[in-house]
């Protein structure tokens, strides 16, 4: 386990606070006035998803969090609760809750090949592709010289997920979306 000083605490960085897993969301290296440099961070406990407000010092350094990796497959999903297999051995399957799966689980289409975090033998979280192409199973007609919401309207994806789209969208067409920001991209 490597120490990172207080100017290596950057974006996508996992690290150990107050003995507990936390990725870092955002950094910003500063100096006030005649004082010295500090890193205000943006801080994520991957255990319990609850985000905090952290200033490193020039003096402070902090563990990085050894964060193991593997790839699972995605089955299906069901009543808040995710099931997943090897992606070699469909007989080994197990389940995740919601939490751990986060928000970019209404992306998730049957065989996606993920990646599952675990911390200590812990399911910490998963990372999924930053792109994936979803159908758009429902879409309003687009009223023509109706851009008072900003030319944009509600579809229904494959995963049942809603999101914003251009009004240009129609029903069964393929489009890329962001699974970080949970937004259109472009057709695909």
């Amino acid at each position: 386990m490597s120490l990172l000083e207080y100017n290596e605490i950057k974006e996508r960085k996992y690290i150990i606070y107050e003995n507990e897993p936390y990725e870092v969301l955002s950094s910003h290296v500063f100096r006030k006035q005649q004082r010295k440099p500090v890193n205000a961070t943006k801080l994520k406990n991957l255990i319990t998803g609850s985000v905090k407000e952290i200033s490193f010092h020039v003096s402070e350094k902090v563990e990085e969090a050894e964060i193991d990796s593997k790839e699972i497959k995605f089955l299906y999903g069901n009543r808040g609760e995710y099931w997943f297999c090897e992606p070699n051995d469909p007989s080994k399957r197990f389940s995740l809750k919601e939490e751990v799966v986060g928000p970019a689980g209404k992306f998730l289409r049957a065989n996606t090949v993920v990646s599952l975090l675990t911390f200590n033998e812990r399911h910490v979280g998963m990372k999924l592709p930053i792109k994936v192409d979803l159908k758009v199973v429902e879409a309003p007609p687009a009223v023509k010289g109706d851009t008072a919401k900003g030319g944009t309207k509600q579809v229904k994806l494959e995963t049942g997920a809603y999101i914003n789209a251009p009004l240009f969208i129609n029903e069964g067409e393929i489009i890329r979306v962001n699974t970080e920001t949970g937004e259109y991209v472009e057709r695909a």
